[in-house]
């Protein structure tokens, strides 16, 4: 590998061993850089990928330029024949298949790659399925849509399952393609849309990992995103890093936006904190590699060739140019609507101005929008064209490069109509190689571009007539204007190189590690691995709170009640011999027995935050608080009254031991204020005087005594004080949502750590099997050890366990091998209802 120089302004790896770097960067794309084929010959071959060159120009720029060790990990993407636009799917028996690839095939390809970018450190991951065009469905069909401000037709949801399934498939094998490369200390760098569950899958088996994510497409406002039905997942997913860039200020204000409405983050300044973890959140517009494609412009044989040819067929026309890709959201039916708006207003342009338009279909690409292009370029050419003049050139292909840059050479003016994007490279590309003749750049105002250019020439592509009015002022515009306005546009790319964009982000997650990066989080329940323990073992103790856990919180308490589907899930679970299962609430007595005891009369009952306990299968109910002084009862009726009387919307609930003020129904300012003022009277009045604690839930306040608590029963369930002498669990879920289910997890962790001071031996899993898992909004500290975003993913949890649920329906830690099949055969596929 030749000697390049090093970038004296990139921090160096040596300046980061305070955090333990090793110096390794792992940037992770969902394509390489390159696309296999099978040549006219019947070998296999690769060649370049033709776009995210500036994303492949930043890989470049860390492997040649840095003293970085970076390793480009990627979707090889479709397999093509020579002959084929289009990739074709691979047949049920793959081994006759001609685009079947061995062991051998594999090896040597990764080797052609590995040449012909110029470094050892290619790691393609491999996806070889019946239909190569799976893997893209969901992030083309659902995601890319939402995140451009469009929304799909309804439909019964089916396909879009199947879709997601695939997609969180792809994630997971990029996570088992990382971790057989991954070092403790390397930063892992995510890129795209593609891959937003990546970091949170990364980081249930990589707790130390630096993640870095990065969002190359817009990101939508709350309005729009929340119409993804997996819109918490995606948001869990992207959380699991230490940063996420994203190309503009507006982009970045809508994922906080978004984290803040849908999973109740903490939003700060410049990051979110989620689960206790602290996310940077940075702005960064991604820049084009100024220095080579400069060169390759104004100094190639080939460029100057087209140049001139170009010239020559136009003779002394004005040239408008357009390259888009041929989808929805680019603006090319916008474009020309403008254009025939222009040469309809002002018929002096009309033979003395073409449009050279240059699209290109993209894999998911829409047949109706291509015919609507056609139709507007024949009505425009049949209206307005002549023998000697086609005013649209309409070139339906990915042109080569020398082409490309020629075109933009030669223009008089730019247009770039885009209705929604994250950052144009073309329009950087466009006013570097107008830095000889400064012809002018019309962009719309909806590009994320204008971040970068902030002082272009703005347009709204929706309005036809102001782009008209645009275009003929650009072309009318002296030399003196357009000088000084290039000159100010390309003074912009020259301070935002790709080069400055990498040396950013990685500056800016270096300091940040550096401040937060000991605040690690709770991570989401990795889920795959539940089941997995969970299928292994022999005793399996389940512990539930109920409101807000197994159901979601509801104004009038009395209306929270079970489900049909989470009583079937039960039903199923309790089927099981192995299966012990308890809810512990803070619930009274009367309604654990009417709406589960009854119903499901061998799941055990602890009522009232563990004042009373009922066996499975038992009618009777023990008091474990019966011998206590109960004395202190009237005078926490008495506070609450006070507060009641002077809080509409509040009220009293008296159990049988413990007694709680409830304010869900009053105003939630005033009813907080309230709620810290009884709060405080309490403790310096009632607490005082009797062996009672008062605890803060969900917008109420108990009064209990301090030895019974939901951690106690959990100690009795798990070391089986009350029991006949029973093996302890080699399987624990425990569930909850509150303040007073930290008591469970407390314990749980408690009891877990003495076991392993005892030495006690551990599973096939490297542990214990126990899981306490906290359930609500993401702006709650927890001692547990995982989370679940809400009672829905609880139901998931638990269905996955009872097969009614697919492995697929949320990402966790499963080895996919190279046909997109689970290795580990334990992993049955449920079946799907």
């Amino acid at each position: 590998m030749p000697d390049y120089e090093k970038d004296p302004e990139m921090i160096r790896p040596e300046d980061t061993k305070d955090l333990g770097c090793t110096g390794r960067i792992l940037n992770v794309m969902s394509l390489l850089p390159n696309q296999i084929f099978k040549n006219s010959e019947g070998q296999w071959d690769v060649k370049p990928v033709r776009g995210n060159s500036a994303l492949y120009s930043s890989n470049d720029y860390l492997i040649h330029n840095t003293g970085w060790e970076t390793h480009l990990i990627g979707w090889t993407g479709e397999l093509y024949n020579s002959d084929e636009l289009q990739p074709r799917s691979i047949v049920s028996n793959l081994e006759s298949d001609p685009l079947y690839l061995s062991e051998d095939d594999k090896t040597a390809l990764t080797e052609k790659m590995r040449a012909a970018n110029n470094s050892p450190n290619i790691h393609p991951v491999w996806l070889l399925r019946k239909d190569q065009l799976r893997w893209r469905k969901y992030a083309e069909n659902v995601l890319w849509p939402i995140f451009h401000y469009m929304q799909n037709q309804p439909s019964d949801g089916k396909q879009e399952t199947e879709w997601w399934y695939d997609y969180v498939k792809f994630n997971e094998a990029y996570a088992a393609r990382i971790k057989k490369i991954y070092k403790p200390g390397d930063i892992i760098w995510i890129h795209d849309y593609y891959l937003l569950l990546l970091p949170q899958i990364l980081r249930m088996s990589l707790p130390k990992a630096k993640i870095s994510l990065f969002l190359h497409a817009p990101f939508p406002s709350s309005e729009y995103f929340r119409c993804l039905s997996k819109r918490k997942h995606i948001l869990d997913g992207m959380l699991g890093a230490d940063q996420i860039g994203f190309q503009s200020f507006s982009f970045a204000r809508h994922f906080m936006s978004c984290c803040s409405r849908i999973v109740g983050a903490e939003i700060l300044a410049n990051s979110v904190i989620a689960y206790g973890a602290h996310v940077s959140v940075s702005v960064a517009p991604i820049g084009i590699d100024v220095e080579t494609i400069e060169k390759y412009a104004f100094e190639s044989k080939e460029v100057e060739e087209k140049v001139k040819a170009i010239r020559e067929i136009n003779g002394d026309k004005k040239i408008i140019v357009g390259r888009d890709r041929l989808d929805i959201v680019r603006g090319v039916v916008q474009k020309l609507e403008a254009f025939e708006t222009f040469l309809s207003m002002y018929p002096q342009w009309r033979e003395k101005v073409v449009l050279i338009q240059v699209s290109f279909p993209t894999v998911f690409h829409s047949a109706k929008m291509e015919k609507k292009v056609n139709e507007l370029i024949a009505g425009i050419n049949g209206t307005y064209g002549s023998f000697n003049w086609t005013p649209v050139q309409h070139y339906q292909m990915r042109v080569a490069k020398d082409e490309y840059l020629a075109l933009l050479r030669v223009a008089d003016l730019g247009v770039i109509t885009s209705i929604r994007d994250g950052n144009n490279t073309t329009a950087l590309e466009y006013v570097l190689c107008q830095k000889k003749k400064h012809s002018p750049l019309i962009l719309s105002e909806f590009s994320g571009t204008v971040a970068v250019f902030p002082e272009a020439i703005l347009i709204n592509p929706w309005d036809s007539v102001g782009v008209a009015n645009t275009m003929h002022k650009c072309l009318l515009m002296d030399s003196r204007e357009k000088t000084a306005l290039e000159a100010n546009l390309y003074n912009q790319i020259q301070k935002n190189t790709v080069q400055d964009w990498t040396r950013r982000l990685l500056s800016d997650l270096i300091e940040d590690l550096r401040l937060n990066h000991s605040k690690k989080g709770t991570p989401n329940l990795n889920r795959p691995l539940l089941l997995s323990n969970y299928q292994t073992a022999e005793h399996r103790l389940f512990m539930f709170d109920y409101d807000g856990t197994l159901t979601p919180i509801v104004h009038t308490p009395s209306a929270a009640i079970p489900s049909a589907k989470l009583y079937d899930t039960l039903t199923l679970l309790t089927k099981d011999p192995r299966n012990e299962i308890w809810f512990i609430s803070g619930r009274d007595q009367q309604f654990l027995d009417k709406w589960i005891g009854q119903k499901l009369p061998h799941i055990g009952l602890s009522a009232e935050h563990g004042c009373f306990m009922k066996k499975p299968g038992s009618k009777e109910w023990r008091n474990l608080a019966e011998d206590f002084d109960m004395s202190w009862q009237k005078e926490v009726e008495s506070v609450f009254q006070y507060y009641t009387d002077n809080t509409p919307g509040t009220f009293i609930e008296k159990k049988k031991v413990a007694v709680t003020w409830h304010y869900r129904k009053a105003e939630p300012d005033f009813a907080a204020f309230q709620a810290a003022n009884c709060l405080q009277k309490l403790l310096s009045g009632v607490m005082k005087k009797y062996d009672v604690e008062a605890m803060s839930g969900k917008a109420n306040i108990e009064v209990r005594p301090k030895f019974v608590n939901k951690g106690e029963i959990v100690k009795r369930l798990v070391i089986n004080a009350d029991g006949p002498g029973r093996a302890p669990p080699d399987f624990i879920l425990c569930l909850g949502d509150d303040q007073t289910d930290e008591d469970m997890f407390k314990a749980l962790n408690d009891i877990e750590a003495n076991w392993k001071l005892e030495k006690r031996p551990k599973d096939r899993l490297d542990g214990y099997g126990v899981y306490p898992v906290s359930v609500g909004p993401a702006n709650k500290e927890t001692v547990a050890k995982a989370y679940l975003s809400d009672p829905g993913q609880v139901l998931e949890t638990l269905g996955l366990l009872v097969g009614t649920v697919s492995l697929f329906e949320t990402a966790g830690t499963v080895e996919i091998n190279d046909r997109g099949h689970i290795v580990d055969e334990t992993f049955l596929e449920p079946k799907r209802f």
